[in-house]
This record gives structure tokens, sequence and C-alpha cells, in this order.
């Protein structure tokens, strides 16, 4: 069972993974870290500035979830612009150790093979940051995906292009594919670390956390993953049935055990 913790606010849920990711450079300074696109990383991304400052990340090492199709890289909303203005420059990362699935490939299956095989020369994902999209997907892993899936291309849903519509000048400049690590490939990631803010998500987190498994919700393949950290504020867990249950665990656990 994925631990679930709940907070007030996503500046505190930014602390919680922020907090966890330090921790983790600490240990191995060459860390492989997997990053997340959209609003729901910021907060992380914020905390991890000040927590980090003065660090030496320079063997940090990173993959990104995903990348548009057929935009170019240096596009505001393509992946490798967001991330590069969002994590690699402001957290000090050396440019050359974080990569992005290439969705402007000639061979689009080729370049899904090639991050497989890049994340898993770098000996896998140590830390993998996860959003939750308002259908239960994961990465652009959209409903219907396999539990098994590696990295490929996938055709993006009615819903997941208008969800993302706020970050273009209209829905129909949102691209319609994507190169997506599969579920398969986020599963071998040593920890997996959810967040999901905001009313809007909290059917989503419900169903994800609350089961049933189904490739319906993409996002309930979290249970099969033995160490998931699912972190929300009280509007994402609004819809959650065992809250107090949730919050009691936290409250008690060992305190030797971090998330």
């Amino acid at each position: 069972m994925a631990e679930i913790i709940i907070v007030d606010t996503p500046a505190d849920a930014g602390a919680v993974a922020g907090a966890a990711i330090a921790l983790l450079v600490d240990r191995r300074p060459d860390a492989v870290l997997g990053v997340a696109t959209g609003s729901t990383p910021l907060p992380v991304y914020s905390d991890l500035r000040e927590r980090l400052a003065g660090r030496d990340v320079s063997q940090v090492r990173a993959f990104a979830l995903d990348e548009y199709v057929g935009i170019a890289r240096d596009h505001p909303e393509s992946y490798h612009s967001i991330i590069d203005a969002q994590v690699t420059v402001p957290l000090g990362l050396t440019r050359g150790l974080v990569q992005v699935p290439n969705g402007q490939a000639d061979d689009l299956e080729q370049a899904a093979l090639e991050y497989d095989a890049a994340i898993r020369a770098a000996g896998g994902i140590d830390l993998q940051l996860l959003g939750i999209g308002t259908d239960g997907h994961i990465g652009f892993n959209e409903p219907g995906s396999s539990f098994a899936s590696r990295t490929r291309v996938k055709t993006l849903t009615p819903q997941t292009r208008s969800d993302n519509a706020r970050f273009f000048a209209s829905v129909d400049e949102v691209p319609r594919h994507a190169l997506t690590q599969g579920l398969g490939t986020i599963l071998e990631a040593r920890h997996l670390v959810l967040l999901a803010f905001g009313e809007s998500k909290a059917e989503a987190v419900a169903r994800a956390v609350e089961g049933p498994m189904s490739a319906r919700v993409p996002a309930t393949a979290i249970h099969l993953h033995p160490h998931c950290t699912v972190i929300v504020d009280r509007a994402a867990a609004s819809q959650l049935v065992d809250t107090a249950f949730y919050e009691y665990v936290f409250a008690n656990k060992p305190a030797w055990q971090g998330i």
C-alpha cells in the first residue's frame, strides 16, 4: 500500500518531497531523479532551489517523464524548454546529465527504445516525481495503458489536450501525440512520489489510491510498487474514504522511517 500524506498546502507538499530529494542527493551525489512537468511539481522545485543552494549537484542526473511529439525543442511549451527553465538551471544541474525524450526523432520507436536504455545505463531512477491527470493518467499514459508498457508514443485524449490548453494559445495548438515513459518503465523507479492538489484532482486521487486497480485508471499502477508516497492537499484528498486512517499511520510512523 502506498503511503498517503495529507498536507495543508502545495508548499507543504513541496517541502516534504524536497526534503526527501535533498536527503537522497546527500547520500548519493550522482542520484538519478525522474522529473515531471506541469504545475503540480512546481512547489517541489521551488523548495529545492533553497534546499540545494550551495550544494554540489553537478553529478545529479535526471530523466523527464515525457515530451510532446512534433514541436521544436526551443518552443516555450516543449518539455525540453520547461525542464531546462524549471529544473536544470534553477537547481544548478549539469545540462548534459538531464535527458528528455526526443519528440522530434525521425524514428520515434527507436527513440523510445534508446530512452529506456539510457535510464537502465544510468542504473535506474532513484526517485520519480509524478502528477496525475483528472482522468487518472500519469505521464502521458492515458486510460487503457498497459501496466507493463514501456516508453512509447501515445495519442493524447481530448480531455488531456483540454487540460493542457491553458499552457497554449488554444486547444488546437496542443500536440496530439507525446513520447512518454510507460507504466512499466515508471514502476522500475526505486521510489515513486505522486503529488496532487486541488478539488479537480480529488476523484482521480480517490480512484488511484483506493482502487480498484484498472487500466482505465493508469495511476492505480502505483499499487504494484513497493515504495510509493502520495502527497496531496486537503482539497485533493476530499474524496478519500479512509483519510483518518492515512493521517493516523503517518502521525505514528517510526521516526527512523523517511517517506
